[in-house]
């Protein structure tokens, strides 16, 4: 498989760029397991909450959404009534991450598992955990209704061979160590994305499989901390380097280290905020007021930015609405909030 095969020879260097990333991610990952011996009702809330905000997030970028209301009895009850599409696959998505982070140990990286993945996240639907059966090509539409191709997928007829090809290449890059595993974890996921096997659902399963391949090589931060919320987050940047790294692929002539050091500066960063989430833990607030204080902080970090209080309910999906807005009413009275207008079209300050 093309990414992966450029480290087969063990000739192509690492950037300084990506080096720097290895060498903050090596660090981070020696302080996991002081950081996971930490309050456990904290990291119990963390858990929860990245959990949700993974399953929103992700299929968010796919255009897949649910109303704000609905999150918690889509995402938290055991036997929710979905009520549309969007719903079955938000929860697919869920159920997948739930099998993830309960069992990553024992889930190898098989064409029956990436098929698995597929058929939990996108719910019933006639081709879950099915290849695609046409060929079809990532295609870019603008607001004025011109297209363009962005780049030209494997066609159907190979795209189990292309699967099979990659996973093999996976097992042998990782028992071989044809370069730090997690920069073969990238190569991996950009192949995937080239390689684009379902007819719908390809984002989210390499997300997926993101998560499950952190898991394997020891870097366990997706457990705490939402790596979907961090890409949707960074979205332009991921189609950005995405873009950037496919050109050329299917000649083997494609530049990878955009999309490498996407994926590592989002592991680095879920790492970044992991510290700041444990590292307060003599703080006598309750774990989910932190949660709604941290994404007001996200929320106005650019100077003069302001949130309506619908974003903020949508950042902290695993948050009752009352505690939201004590959390806002505590921050105005203190004077660090000022809210600007008035009812759902309000907007909420710095002070």
């Amino acid at each position: 498989m093309h990414t992966l095969r450029l480290f087969a020879s063990r000739q192509m260097q690492v950037p300084a760029s990506a080096a720097w990333y290895l060498s903050d991610l090596g660090e981070f990952r020696g302080k996991q397991e002081l950081y996971t011996r930490q309050s456990p009702q904290r990291l119990k809330v963390l858990r929860e909450h990245a959990l949700i905000e993974s399953a929103v997030s992700s299929n968010r970028i796919e255009g897949v959404a649910v109303e704000a209301s609905r999150i918690r009895e889509v995402l938290v009850a055991p036997k929710p009534l979905l009520r549309d599409r969007d719903e079955e696959e938000v929860r697919g998505y869920r159920d997948a991450l739930a099998w993830i982070h309960g069992q990553a140990d024992d889930i190898s990286v098989t064409e029956a598992t990436i098929k698995q993945l597929h058929a939990t996240a996108r719910g019933q639907i006639w081709d879950a955990g099915m290849y695609k059966e046409k060929d079809g090509d990532i295609i870019e539409r603008y607001p004025d209704g011109r297209e363009r191709v962005r780049f030209k997928t494997v066609l159907a007829a190979d795209t189990s061979r292309y699967i099979s090809a990659l996973v093999s290449d996976w097992d042998t890059a990782i028992e071989q160590r044809w370069t730090p595993p997690v920069i073969l974890l990238a190569a991996f996921n950009l192949d995937f994305l080239c390689i684009h096997p379902f007819r719908d659902g390809n984002g989210r399963v390499s997300r997926l499989l993101w998560l499950l391949q952190s898991y394997r090589l020891g870097y366990e931060v997706g457990r705490y901390i939402s790596l979907e919320r961090l890409v949707e987050q960074n979205k332009d940047r991921y189609y950005e380097a995405l873009e950037q790294s496919s050109r050329g692929w299917h000649e083997g002539k494609h530049d990878p280290w955009p999309f490498i050091n996407y994926v590592l500066s989002i592991l680095k960063s879920a790492y970044r905020e992991f510290e700041e989430r444990v590292g307060q833990i003599s703080a006598p607030r309750g774990s989910k007021r932190e949660l709604v204080l941290g994404s007001i902080a996200r929320l106005t970090a650019m100077p003069g930015k302001g949130f309506a209080i619908s974003a903020l309910e949508q950042s902290c999906p695993g948050v009752s609405r009352d505690m939201v807005r004590r959390v806002l009413r505590e921050q105005q009275a203190a004077g660090a909030l000022i809210c600007q207008g008035r009812g759902p079209g309000a907007v909420w300050k710095k002070g």
